[in-house]
């Protein structure tokens, strides 16, 4: 190989292992989140609490998009990510209703 295909291998190397690094920090984050959501579903079930907030949720993807823009991240991709996660939480309080 060249040194312009090795150098590039390497580079693509190292660019898969922060992924791969990224990807496991998102999977731990994302269950560390899902911990404390779970909590909240039991609480407000023990306190016949409606299992959705939309203000809450409101809030919540307003401030995600900002934080979205900081981080040049596509806001509309963030909005998208976190309904999906309110979607499976409120799923997820909903079971713990009945």
């Amino acid at each position: 190989m060249t040194n312009a295909v090795t150098r590039a291998a390497e580079l693509l190397k190292g660019h898969r292992d922060s992924i791969d690094r990224l990807d496991a920090i998102l999977v731990y984050t994302l269950g560390e989140r899902f911990k404390h959501t779970q909590a909240v579903g039991k609480l407000k079930a023990e306190h016949d609490l409606p299992p959705s907030d939309p203000a809450r949720e409101a809030a919540q993807i307003a401030r995600l998009e900002d934080l979205a823009k900081e981080a040049d991240l596509d806001p509309e991709f963030a909005k998208k990510f976190l309904n999906f996660i309110i979607a499976e939480v409120i799923q997820h309080h909903k079971q713990h209703q009945t």
